[in-house]
């Protein structure tokens, strides 16, 4: 099978591996010059997977055209904030026979749509599909067991990705919830950087208990309110991927919410979102914006929004534990 991979981050260079395993042909596209010259030159990416050799037969390109061409499934890996500029370039060269696979968690901020959302402006595509999940990056490329949710209602793609995908380290779970899976993937990241927080103010693993159990329930009625199946939250884009993220310093988001609750210098908190993609940042803008829109009621996001862009102490987080209806 061709696969390509937009995105030559963390995440998608450790899904090549994936793909790799079971023999695929395998194009990746990056738009920086800088990291395809180092992809194609040491075949690695130190700067965002350390220490991880790419294997010779996978390729790199900077040509959109070139990465699609022929391929049978198209895997998105980009940041969020990038869905959109990815997509409207897709548009000029994926044909119908094409699937999609996207990797991508989160939500545009201006719009509040989630990533299959700013996809289907540009391609509309039934032969999609969203896979999210507990997984760091380096534990994909250290090829350990890990469990993803694929989220679909095209069994053809479904049965691709289970082809290609799947493998002795990787399973997969199959939901018809794209939008449950999507959510879940979201908001994970906002949640750990509270949990962070509570970290970083030296509250113990019981009260990061308490705290993750009450953001379930909150996570399961903000799906339901979004028109999604309440179920979901116990998948592992669910409940899985919500409790590694909050509970490991390896998430940028947990260790950012940790510097938070540690109050450390504004300096230093500054200088760290600067060198690091938290992706948390920009989805709890988009979610915080979307909940008002929907009319929703989830107090911890606001708390948390209030907490990160308004200067509210983090004392407020261990009240509101105890407070919550």
């Amino acid at each position: 099978m061709k696969i390509a991979i937009i995105g030559t981050g963390a995440y998608g260079l450790s899904l090549s591996l994936m793909f790799n395993e079971n023999n695929c042909d395998i194009m990746m596209w990056t738009k920086l010059e800088s990291e395809l010259n180092e992809l194609q030159t040491n075949h690695s990416n130190e700067r965002v997977l350390p220490g991880i050799k790419i294997p010779e037969n996978i390729r790199f390109t900077n040509n959109m055209k070139v990465a699609i061409a022929d391929r049978d499934l198209i895997v998105i890996a980009v940041p969020a904030a990038y869905v959109d500029n990815v997509a409207s370039e897709l548009k000029n060269h994926i044909t119908k026979t094409q699937h999609i696979c996207i990797a991508t968690k989160g939500i545009e901020n201006d719009t509040c749509l989630f990533v299959n959302d700013v996809l289907q402006k540009y391609i509309k595509t039934s032969k999609v599909a969203v896979i999210s999940g507990p997984s760091f990056a380096i534990d994909i490329a250290k090829k350990v067991p890990i469990g993803l949710s694929l989220g679909t209602t095209n069994k053809k793609t479904e049965r691709l990705l289970k082809k290609t995908l799947q493998n002795n380290y990787l399973k997969l779970r199959t939901t018809s919830d794209i939008l449950g899976i999507e959510i879940c993937g979201s908001i994970k990241n906002v949640i750990a950087i509270a949990a962070g927080m509570l970290d970083g103010m030296g509250l113990p693993e019981s009260t990061q208990a308490m705290f993750i159990t009450e953001s379930l329930h909150d996570i399961k009625e903000l799906i339901k309110a979004l028109g999604g199946d309440g179920k979901t939250i116990l998948s592992f884009a669910g409940f899985g991927d919500l409790l590694l993220t909050s509970t490991s310093t390896k998430s940028r988001n947990f260790s950012f919410g940790k510097m938070i609750g540690e109050n450390q210098p504004k300096e230093l908190i500054e200088e760290y979102q600067k060198n690091t993609t938290i992706e948390g940042l920009y989805t709890l803008k988009s979610i915080h914006k979307l909940i008002k829109n929907k009319k929703v009621k989830i107090p911890i996001i606001d708390l948390i929004y209030n907490i990160v862009f308004n200067g509210y102490d983090c004392s407020n987080l261990q009240t509101f534990l105890i407070n919550k209806k």
